[in-house]
């Protein structure tokens, strides 16, 4: 990791390419002139909280190891590849004795270069668009309940997949990752998401035999919504205890109580269409917003722990003021973010080492 060190091997090179190889490198790791383990370093400089320039910093002053911030940009960009071939890989099925395991997905924006955003719809006042939508998913397996009947994750459970997919594609991969943590050895299955339809069919097409749990937290905000549509934004007390009384209803299986009593309201305040397209929300989600059942059964109701990944796995590294990405170096940024928050690494790095020597067979003879 430090210092360097002559290596002289041989190099072949193929008329019919421009470039050649060494093979030395491969059987060895070396990734664009870097040991295996500090190309690995560089890769984890690259993908933490800051940027490139921030990660060469951090290596100079820490371990006096000198690596411009192009060059870390180089490897993560040569690395990243495989990264992202390893989120996607298909392995087999894994053994889990967890009691429930659940998976989840959610989307955020990422800042995109203007060239990325071409011909694309945005929700910005001009029509355009300001990023593209990354997709993350996790899987995390339950065994227990506490003392008190709350559901408790698994310590060190999660694990997280990325990509920049569509919802639909993307559910390719998700399921894959489920399978390989024990899918089928589980007994109940529990997809916690929001209520978008994108994310519905993703559950319906991949995961059709798992509890669809829309995400109490945003029921409670589609509340919000229905009250505001009923009775404007102003900041009443006894608007505050009917949110109240509807969260009590909503823990309770009586989202229809809910629909019933906004359109009598509705009828009262002459409001009616405003109210139907806020109760859109619940009308098209009452059997994934069954939260009693759901409390009763043990399981979890809010989708915390996708939202977390958002904002840590995504967010921290590229929403930062002033960053503006390329799908693909984002994509192999928040792989390598990715597997390192599922605490894989090594898992990785060994399987990176021995593709790369599989692969590395003479060149077929001349016919």
């Amino acid at each position: 990791m430090f210092g360097s060190f002559p290596l002289t091997r041989q190099y072949y090179y193929h008329p019919g390419k421009k470039s050649g190889h060494c093979p030395a490198d491969a059987a060895l790791g070396i990734e664009v002139a870097y040991t295996p383990a500090l190309a690995r370093l560089i890769c984890l400089e690259g993908g933490d909280e800051s940027s490139y320039l921030q990660g060469s910093n951090h290596l100079r002053e820490v371990g006096g190891i000198h690596v411009s911030e192009r060059q870390i940009q180089r490897v993560v960009a040569r690395v990243g590849e495989s990264a992202i071939a390893w989120q996607k890989r298909e392995s087999a099925p894994g053994h889990s004795d967890a009691k429930i395991i659940y998976i989840s997905a959610d989307a955020t924006g990422v800042p995109m270069r203007r060239e990325e955003l071409e011909g694309r719809k945005g929700k910005a006042p001009d029509g355009k668009a300001k990023t593209r939508m990354a997709m993350l998913g996790c899987v995390f397996t339950q065994h227990k309940e506490d003392d008190e009947g709350r559901p408790m994750r698994d310590n060190e459970s999660t694990t997280y997949l990325s990509s920049f997919q569509s919802p639909s594609d993307f559910g390719i991969g998700l399921r894959r990752e489920a399978i390989r943590r024990g899918m089928w050895w589980v007994k109940e299955t529990v997809l916690l998401i929001d209520g978008a339809p994108g994310l519905e069919r993703l559950g319906r097409d991949y995961f059709p035999d798992a509890v669809q749990v829309v995400d109490f937290f945003h029921a409670m905000e589609h509340v919000q919504i229905l009250i505001e549509a009923l009775w404007g934004t102003s900041d009443a007390v006894w608007k505050k205890r009917r949110r109240h009384y509807w969260k009590k209803l909503l823990s309770e299986d009586k989202v229809k109580l809910i629909i019933k009593q906004s359109r009598k309201e509705a009828a009262v305040q002459g409001k009616v269409e405003e109210v139907e397209t806020a109760l859109g929300y619940f009308l098209n989600n009452i059997e994934r917003m069954q939260y009693g059942t759901f409390r009763a059964k043990g399981y979890f109701i809010g989708s915390g722990v996708i939202e977390a990944g958002c904002r840590t796995v995504i967010g921290k590294r590229c929403k930062q003021s002033g960053m503006f990405w390329g799908e693909s170096g984002a994509d192999k940024v928040l792989a390598f973010r990715c597997i390192h928050a599922s605490g894989r690494l090594d898992s990785f790095w060994k399987d990176r080492l021995n593709s790369r020597v599989a692969e590395n067979d003479s060149l077929a003879l001349a016919a």
